[in-house]
């Protein structure tokens, strides 16, 4: 058993972690303030060839594994740019993650290349408001007009709507049936029209920099060359990516809650109250410790999930406790410090607020706590399902 990075990955870790450190967290609070989307950041990392690595070489990215996904996705969180940094690479990552897998020569020859590159933007929709969870019950039809299909439908947390060049999108095909009820829907990767699209901007919690979107589909016209495998499949087409999300979201919310501590404990060592640093107080100094130590445990079934899957292992159970586990840990680590820095925490400037509120997405997406728990349940511990 080794626990050791090796020497690429240690070496890309640091690296992303000097990138992302140039940007400093004054740059996330003034792109948060203003609802900016962070480019400039965003072509560093193209730059530098890190929004590819996990496409194939073929087809111009590094070709590397979930496990360093992962380390790139935490090194930014912890350098302090939180989901505001993260989320515009993990967007370069993830969506074409079905394409790589699924998709025809001919799309993968178009498109992968450009999305290595920094110059061709995603969508993901898949969620929407009459389902949420329950994907089985989307309502968006695409309906078959000889070489080509016609959307329509309605879509909602539809992350860079307002950037995206194309979307990842899925749609029924065919009615749903009891009997198999995520039969019947279809992936499609496609150009984002936006002439047969209505996009409206969710106001949110946090991660202002970085748009989420209700999606209003009438009549887009899809060639059908942009179906991503098989029709009718696009559910499993899908799954086979929501693994490795999972893991990589894990390390995010490791990377956010660490970054946290770091003020926090950077504050308790140096703020003097009653005639000594409040770091001394056990009050103050327990809870920072605690929240470490939850991070650790975090971390380490992060990276074992991750591990598993390069390897080619069953990865579903580690994938959804380190997701749940690093969730729950991150947000104990931004309350924590939150609350070591008391007034000062609720202030802006003071950096941690923002981190408080981005990190609490994590208990929320992209796949709920309660679900995450129910995959345990099911396939951990062989309870009956429950819904």
């Amino acid at each position: 058993m080794d626990f050791a990075l090796t020497d690429l990955q240690r070496t890309l870790h640091e690296e992303v972690l000097a990138l992302a450190g140039r940007y400093p967290p004054d740059y996330w609070l003034e792109h948060d303030r203003a609802e900016r989307y962070p480019w400039d950041f965003v072509r560093a990392f193209a730059e530098r060839g890190w929004l590819g690595t996990v496409i194939p070489e073929e087809y111009g990215g590094a070709g590397l594994g979930i496990t360093e996904a992962a380390l790139v996705l935490h090194a930014i969180c912890l350098s302090g740019a939180g989901t505001s940094g993260a989320s515009p690479v993990h967007f370069f990552m993830f969506p074409p993650a079905p394409v790589v897998r699924f998709g025809s020569e001919s799309m993968k020859r178009a498109c992968l290349p450009r999305i290595a590159a920094g110059d061709l933007v995603l969508a993901f929709g898949v969620t929407e408001p009459t389902a949420g969870t329950d994907t089985s019950r989307i309502t968006t039809w695409a309906e078959r007009r000889g070489d080509r299909w016609v959307v329509s439908g309605q879509k909602v947390w539809t992350t860079n709507a307002q950037q995206a060049h194309k979307i990842l999108l899925l749609a029924r095909t065919s009615p749903r049936e009891e009997r198999r009820p995520l039969d019947g829907m279809t992936l499609f990767f496609t150009d984002l029209d936006r002439s047969a699209c209505t996009i409206r901007r969710i106001d949110k919690l946090g991660r202002a920099a970085v748009d989420s979107n209700e999606l209003f589909i009438e009549g887009m016209e899809v060639p059908d060359d942009d179906v991503v495998g098989e029709v009718g499949r696009g559910f499993f087409h899908l799954v086979a990516s929501l693994n490795p999300e999972r893991i990589v979201t894990a390390a995010e919310a490791v990377g956010i809650g660490r970054s946290a501590l770091r003020i926090a404990t950077r504050y308790a060592g140096e703020r003097v109250v009653f005639g000594r640093p409040i770091g001394q107080n056990q009050a103050i100094a327990h809870p920072l410790a605690r929240a470490s130590a939850r991070l650790d445990a975090a971390e380490l079934l992060t990276m074992k999930a991750a591990w598993l899957h390069d390897a080619g292992r069953p990865c579903g159970a580690e994938a959804n406790a380190s997701k749940y586990l690093a969730a729950e840990a991150g947000f104990e680590a931004c309350d924590a410090a939150l609350q070591t820095l008391g007034g000062f925490g609720y202030a802006r400037e003071y950096h941690v607020e923002r981190l408080w509120r981005e990190v609490r997405l994590y208990r929320l997406a992209p796949i709920s706590q309660e679900m995450a728990l129910n995959y345990v349940s099911q396939h951990v511990l062989g309870l009956p399902k429950s819904y």
